[in-house]
């Protein structure tokens, strides 16, 4: 059985919009002046360690528009564009970023489909709406935060309003920029 595991940056408010300089989000970037080695090097191991990346469409669309050309990214550029790519949409038409499928029709069904597979983990990256609707129907098995020292009061939060769920800590480590890596699993009795 595979696991899925939502492995996102946020800000200490909750906001997980634009960690990147390359988003149009008003405050785009936040996560770039804490960046690092050891940072960059979990993120590559975990996405190593991983067998497929579960993604929303928009998300899907701003990866597949940068990955293919980036040729700075060394293995990490790598294994973003060799990994399987599953992208949650019932409106996009095809998926042409290599080894790409589109996950269509009734989706949690499709997903709770992919679960039950054998094989490595299923990582999410991004995806606001994709992760709300997970944790909704309780398919994530795991959350790894990296949170950042910001605070922005605005923009695509991790967890919709009014959503209650309890969570069990299995790992804190502080990075020297001061990012906090927080692991959690769904706490249900």
């Amino acid at each position: 059985m595979r696991r899925i595991i939502v492995s996102e940056f946020i800000t200490l408010d909750g906001i997980m919009e634009g960690p990147g300089d390359v988003d149009s989000f008003e405050f785009a970037g936040w996560t770039t002046a804490y960046g690092n080695e050891k940072i960059l090097k979990y993120k590559y191991d975990e996405l190593v360690r991983g067998g497929s990346l579960l993604l929303g469409k928009n998300t899907y669309l701003g990866f597949a528009s940068i990955w293919p050309t980036v040729t700075t990214a060394g293995k990490f550029g790598e294994r973003m564009n060799a990994i399987q790519k599953l992208v949650v949409s019932n409106t996009l038409q095809d998926a042409r970023w290599n080894n790409s499928s589109i996950v269509r029709g009734n989706i949690l069904e499709g997903i709770k489909a992919l679960k039950e597979q054998d094989g490595k983990d299923i990582l999410v990256f991004g995806s606001a709406l994709l992760v709300q609707a997970l944790a909704e129907h309780q398919l994530i098995d795991e959350y790894r935060l990296l949170t950042y020292p910001v605070v922005l009061g605005a923009g695509k939060r991790l967890f919709k309003e009014k959503f209650g769920m309890k969570l069990k800590l299995i790992e804190a480590k502080t990075f020297d920029t001061g990012v906090v890596l927080l692991r959690y699993i769904p706490d249900i009795p």
